[in-house]
């Protein structure tokens, strides 16, 4: 829309102010300092441009060699660049999960959260914690709870990778409970709310395999220094209490096994008898035991059941508790049971870095074939995403190389435009790389919009080229004149461009870290791709220019050829 719009006011509006406004200079206007100054340092740098576009010219071969090096670099740097999602923002809040041992409880669980909570608020980067326990969103154990941190304004704490250090390195401190601290937020795509960003899941028809091999495999991610806070949600170590029954002793006793259960559910259960009205509001009466006594698993075979005859019986005498190990909870995924493992990146590990190294490890493990494995939230769609850029930046060159080709009415003179944007992916990779940022999502909607960009100089030096051809003039002068002439706008519209995207690149303000990458890739292509192209585009133009001739005169030949033989 912004494209569509600037382009009805610069063939309406543009045209009609400029014959308005625009005057012939005037004596008085060039004597002011700042347009002379300004005018000697432009025709300096044009002269300049001059003396070493002759030189390129020259030796043409020498910058043909160029090409092709920045064309391989550029095959190169797209493997090697590390590739991620999107990049880490710090809005200044943070999500810590807690976990405990998985029979602890209620009242231990509570005692360790609010030390954790202590711990976390005297930091001196918080400003304020928010502190749950038991069921939420990604847990409904009572071992688990989570924590919403506000950190105070970045002006008066470390970088976020610092508080986040300091406040894992605080919570360790404390025995008997892990913490795992993840940065909320703007973007956050898909998978189930885990104690970490990024999911990994594992399923299989059979659950005892797959409790061993994701245990494995959480085991083998733990050691390894790409991943942090490395968890997963099996939890089949809660021990439980069974209540075996002698069948026999409680038929002789007249206890049914209905009148057990209901026993059991009204004391330690939920079992509502009565509702309480009052005005605007009720109150729910829930049976229970008495809250002061010690329930264990000890004094279980104490309670008493009424049997048919109306006599009190206890439960010891026809039945025993045996403790056992079994699961605190169950999870799922499309009906197959599935266990996540979620973990989180050290600054320097990207995305894509850790999807390689998983499918290492479970190449190294050898996974049985029973077990499916898959990616969940944002990894998944960083994985779909992947798989979409390379189609979606060939389709974006192949597009231009059409349209370009029905304007010119060439197949030639297309190609001789794209050929600036090897520069420019090299550059703003080159940039990507030296600011330490991965090629997210954000940088590749950099890279499209440097092919937009860039093609503008060869587009405007070609255009001038091919009119002088039809004047008489030779490709080597056509293209010669016509970089002179575009140099003034070539520079112009590329510093309009290098200045308007270079308070992104800087990356100040809230929120800054989603779109600096975008940036840094603008600018850094802008600035290679102009110093290149400027001298490639004209080498280019004369080499291909000699093609088409060549390629002429061959099809005239064989056109002769095969008219004599008819004839």
């Amino acid at each position: 829309m912004a494209i569509a719009a600037s382009a009805f006011i610069s063939l309406t509006l543009t045209p009609m102010l400029a014959a308005k406004m625009l005057k012939p200079p005037q004596r008085e206007e060039r004597q002011n300092s700042l347009i002379v100054l300004f005018e000697r340092g432009f025709d300096s740098l044009t002269r300049a441009y001059d003396r070493s576009l002759q030189v390129s010219l020259r030796y043409q071969p020498i910058v043909l060699v160029v090409f092709f090096v920045t064309l391989l670099a550029t095959i190169w740097l797209l493997f090697v660049t590390p590739k991620g999602f999107f990049p880490q923002e710090d809005i200044g809040q943070l999500s810590v999960s807690t976990e405990a041992r998985q029979d602890i409880s209620f009242d231990a669980m509570v005692a360790l959260q609010q030390r954790a909570a202590e711990v976390i608020r005297g930091s001196p980067h918080v400003a304020n914690v928010a502190s749950i326990i038991g069921s939420s969103g990604q847990s409904s154990g009572l071992n688990t709870g989570r924590m919403f941190v506000e950190l105070k304004g970045r002006k008066q704490r470390p970088e976020l990778q610092r508080v986040l250090s300091d406040l894992r390195t605080a919570v360790a401190r404390i025995p008997g409970i892990n913490a795992y601290a993840t940065p909320v937020q703007n973007l956050r795509i898909g998978g189930r709310s885990s104690r970490a960003e990024f999911q990994f899941v594992m399923q299989s028809l059979d659950r005892d395999q797959l409790y061993e091999w994701s245990q494995k495999m959480a085991d083998a991610m733990g050691r390894d220094s790409r991943f942090m806070d490395v968890n997963s949600d099996l939890q089949v170590n809660a021990t439980q209490a069974t209540l075996v029954i002698d069948k026999d002793k409680a038929n002789s006793l007249g206890i049914s096994a209905e009148k057990l259960r209901s026993t059991l559910y009204s004391g330690f259960g939920s079992r509502r008898v009565s509702t309480i009205y009052k005005t605007g509001d009720t109150f729910s009466v829930i049976m229970e035991f008495t809250d002061k006594a010690n329930w264990t698993p000890a004094i279980l075979p104490d309670v008493r059941i009424r049997n048919a005859s109306g006599k009190l019986v206890p439960i010891g005498t026809f039945a025993r508790v045996e403790r056992t190990a079994g699961s605190l909870t169950i999870n799922q995924l499309g009906q197959l049971p599935a266990i996540t493992i979620s973990f989180n990146l050290p600054r320097d590990i990207s995305l894509g870095d850790a999807v390689a190294r998983i499918d290492q490890l479970k190449a190294e493990l050898d996974l049985p074939r029973g077990i499916t494995t898959t990616y969940s939230g944002s990894a998944k769609t960083y994985q779909d995403s992947l798989a979409n850029q390379g189609i979606l930046l060939i389709a974006a060159v192949v597009t231009i190389y059409i349209v370009l080709g029905i304007l010119y009415e060439s197949y030639i003179h297309p190609f001789t435009i794209l050929t600036g944007l090897p520069s420019a992916v090299v550059g703003a990779l080159l940039a990507l790389r030296l600011f330490g940022m991965d090629l997210s999502l954000i940088a590749v909607i950099g890279l499209l919009m440097l092919i937009g960009i860039v093609k503008k100089n060869a587009i405007m030096m070609i255009d001038v080229a091919l009119t002088t051809q039809r004047e008489g003039k030779p490709a080597r002068a056509a293209i010669y004149e016509a970089a002179l002439l575009r140099f003034r706008p070539i520079m112009m519209t590329t510093m309009a461009a290098l200045l308007g995207v270079l308070p992104i690149a800087i990356g100040a303000g809230a929120g800054a870290e989603l779109r600096q990458p975008l940036g840094v890739a603008v600018v850094g292509g802008l600035l290679v791709s102009q110093v290149l192209t400027l001298y490639m585009t004209p080498v280019l133009y004369i080499y291909l220019e000699d093609l088409a001739r060549a390629t002429h005169a061959w099809r005239a030949q064989v056109f002769k050829r095969r008219s004599r033989q008819r004839g």
